[in-house]
């Protein structure tokens, strides 16, 4: 990221953000809370984040959940549909934390039959200093 005379390099990213759309999910697991708590708390400290707090809400009956954990490096968060065993999963991490490690994680104790990721590189320098008043004090 940062060169040892100061300087940035304009391929340097400030972090990984990972989106999975998991499929073929039991529809069970995806109604509860708790456990999708848990699985994203772990999956958080497996990657080498750490976890600051988390909220999860149930949206009753046979509906999903939408749940985030708060990161000091950033977020994991979670929404599912259990009518379609399906779970969109979001994983953004800067510094050593590892998002795509989280996201492993997650898939694998979610027991996903299929899975469709991409991976972004948040921050980047070169990207950022092509919007106007980018870096200026005062903006």
């Amino acid at each position: 990221m940062t060169a040892r005379d100061g300087s940035v390099s304009p391929d340097a990213t400030l972090g990984s953000h990972v989106l999975a759309d998991l499929a073929g999910i039991d529809a069970a697991l995806l109604r509860d809370a708790a456990r999708l708590e848990a699985i994203l708390t772990d999956a958080a400290q497996r990657a080498g984040a750490r976890v600051i707090g988390a909220h999860f809400h149930h949206f009753g009956g046979e509906h999903g959940v939408t749940g985030v954990v708060l990161l000091a490096e950033s977020h994991i968060t979670i929404h599912t549909w259990p009518e379609h065993r399906f779970a969109a999963v979001d994983a953004f991490m800067c510094g050593a934390a590892r998002a795509a490690d989280a996201v492993d994680a997650i898939a694998a104790a979610l027991g996903t039959h299929a899975q469709v990721r991409q991976q972004v590189a948040r921050g980047g320098m070169a990207a950022a200093c092509r919007f106007p008043g980018f870096g200026e004090s005062g903006k």
